[in-house]
């Protein structure tokens, strides 16, 4: 192995997870990449996805596996994950999900070569004009998620690497549930630059226990995406200039006034004012964005 090779901490969260957690470990372990350590924190499980992954923990000494004293939940759990980890780059890799043999090392080869960067996010589209990696600084991140063509905060953790310092600078997670990941990105482009990398480093399962199936079944989770859309705009950290954080936002009210629309057509009227209630301006402000 190579002595010059960063260390990377994968951080595996779980809860639950005995039908699927030994695939994940085992992509880990089949990693080309091998300087690493595999962080798994259990946030009190009810059936055995701690004592598979001891099982783990027996055979790699570079596997090391924690049980929370109390029921943390998700983003909480994450920080915990991290304050546990030694490396330079930490990289999530959730218990129900995947990393391809090549991952880590595609990852921490796309980093290296931007030391300025605090973050990276994969499993992007193709970008016309360039290929990847390539590093936006703070303006461009916040351009290309509000303007495209990458709607780039949208991603989950699955499909980021984080520079350890830099996730400690910005303090981490704040624990909002169902948001956490893209308000962190939001905050991470504040301060730093973030590289972009292609598809087919990681795989995200899909199956009826994840959280984000609240995104298809409750119109309010997606909306409370949008709603600290308008937030992040307004705070003086945002890096865009006047004119384009005003644009943004005009987008954000309009994106809105769509949801509630939507949330009328398909759902109810009782949802419909639950989630302009949430946004603070009144269904008749929201039909306005929605049709200007």
């Amino acid at each position: 192995m190579n002595k010059k090779s960063p260390l990377i901490s994968v951080l595996m969260t779980v809860y639950n997870r005995e039908k699927y957690i030994a695939e994940a470990i085992q992509s880990v372990i089949n990693s080309t990449y091998q300087n690493w350590e595999l962080i798994i924190v259990d946030d009190r499980s009810k059936d055995n996805s701690v004592a598979i992954a001891k099982s783990f923990e027996e055979k790699d000494e570079r596997i090391k596996v924690y049980v929370n004293e109390k029921n943390l939940g998700d983003y909480p759990n994450r920080n915990q994950g991290a304050s546990y980890a030694k490396g330079k780059y930490i990289k999530y890799v959730d218990a129900d999900d995947l990393i391809y043999p090549y991952g880590l090392e595609q990852l921490v080869y796309y980093m290296e070569q931007f030391p300025e960067a605090g973050y990276g996010l994969c499993s992007l589209s193709q970008d016309k004009t360039r290929i990847y990696p390539f590093q936006l600084n703070q303006e461009e991140a916040y351009k290309s998620h509000y303007f495209g063509p990458n709607h780039i905060f949208y991603k989950a953790p699955l499909s980021a690497i984080l520079k350890k310092e830099a996730f400690d600078k910005v303090g981490h997670f704040t624990g909002k549930q169902h948001l956490g990941d893209f308000e962190l990105w939001h905050l991470l482009s504040q301060q730093f630059p973030v590289v972009l990398m292609p598809h087919g480093i990681v795989w995200y399962r899909e199956h009826d226990d994840q959280q984000m199936n609240d995104n298809r079944t409750d119109p309010f989770v997606p909306f409370k995406y949008i709603l600290l859309a308008e937030k992040l705009l307004q705070v003086a950290e945002c890096p865009l200039s006047e004119s384009e954080r005003l644009s943004a936002l005009e987008k954000v009210k309009k994106q809105q006034g769509v949801a509630v629309v939507s949330a009328i057509k398909h759902h109810s009227f009782a949802k419909a004012k639950e989630m302009a209630k949430a946004s603070g301006k009144s269904l008749v402000e929201h039909l306005k964005y929605k049709f200007s």
